[in-house]
């Protein structure tokens, strides 16, 4: 695992396709913002991955306008 340091603001890139963003840090919360291509899913750890039919538990990351996830904000402690 790489372990980094990242103030708001502040990005790290993965295979010059995926962009994780810090947004805001407020005590032990993080916010973080994940643009990627919508082929790649992305989805909160303790949730479930989505079934074949679709359903709630990926968001579409490639969308920048819209809130990140739907059911609440991706923290991490």
């Amino acid at each position: 695992m790489l372990v980094l340091t990242r103030r708001a603001g502040e990005r790290v890139v993965i295979d010059e396709a995926i962009v994780v963003t810090v947004l805001r840090v407020e005590g032990d919360r993080v916010r973080i913002g994940i643009s990627a291509p919508k082929e790649v899913p992305v989805r909160r750890a303790e949730l479930p991955a989505r079934p074949a039919s679709g359903g709630p538990a990926m968001v579409d990351a490639s969308d920048a306008s819209g809130p990140l996830v739907s059911a609440g904000a991706l923290s991490a402690s």
